[in-house]
């Protein structure tokens, strides 16, 4: 299932960073392990879509998914924009993403085509940075990805063939879905899509592990226990605090 047409390009050596850093950090897997989890619990049973898998470390958590990113890497299965997905209608149960959405250039149109990939109670649940007062300082000067909460991700984009796929704009998870003026806006544009449910996460577990930077303040140990305490939080902390944001949405019948 793979686009032969770069199935022999080289690697971004991002990626192969990114991997490296994977393999060394069991604070880092035992965190996105966590994420993996709670993602795909909140998907029906059924054929499952990785959209944006990028090392494609989510086939450690569930080995028949299809992976699917831009760029080419050992355990994806298909090469393709998320703008333009490859399937056709309604042929999978549940698509998730993990820190894809503020890197799309028009995430609109993606929620577009995964509505029309999704049967009908399908879900798309989403793990993204989270522009919380307390996460928003963090991610504005001490991570390398910007944030711009001036854009407004309801305007057409002109479509960059040159864009280079790791570009982003950490906040527009937070300008679509933390606001309910702004989810029902979504709605309206995506109407075969319904906001199943947003919730904040990663108080401080994240943050301690330092993500796919080479250090970590949490030895691996702690990892768990950590995230069972944010569990406990109340979630008008936690959307105080948190650096993450999980989106799941439901495929309405046309």
């Amino acid at each position: 299932m793979t686009n032969t047409a770069v199935a022999d390009a080289p690697l971004d050596e991002r990626q192969a960073l990114h991997r490296a850093i994977w393999q060394r950090k069991e604070t880092l897997r035992l965190l996105y392990h966590d994420y993996h989890r709670r993602l795909m619990v909140a998907c029906p049973e059924g054929r499952l879509l990785d959209i944006g898998g990028g090392t494609a470390h989510l086939k450690e958590s569930r080995k028949d998914v299809i992976s699917m990113d831009v760029l080419r890497f050992p355990g994806i299965d298909v090469v393709a924009d998320a703008h333009c997905l490859p399937f056709r209608d309604g042929i999978f149960a549940g698509a998730v993403m993990l820190d894809v959405l503020h890197h799309l250039e028009r995430p609109l149109e993606f929620l577009e085509e995964a509505a029309r990939v999704l049967q009908p109670g399908g879900r798309l649940a989403m793990i993204e940075p989270a522009m919380t007062p307390v996460a928003r300082h963090f991610y504005t000067h001490f991570h390398e990805e910007p944030v711009e909460m001036g854009v407004d991700p309801f305007q057409p984009v002109a479509i960059n063939p040159d864009r280079d796929p790791f570009d982003s704009n950490q906040a527009i998870p937070t300008l679509l879905f933390a606001r309910p003026a702004t989810r029902e806006r979504v709605e309206q544009l995506v109407p075969r899509l319904r906001v199943r449910s947003v919730d904040w996460l990663s108080l401080f577990a994240y943050p301690l592990s330092g993500g796919f930077q080479p250090w970590t303040l949490m030895p691996a140990k702690f990892t768990r226990a950590f995230i069972a305490l944010e569990d406990r939080v109340p979630s008008i902390i936690r959307r105080q605090i948190g650096f993450r944001m999980m989106i799941v949405m439901e495929r309405i019948p046309s």
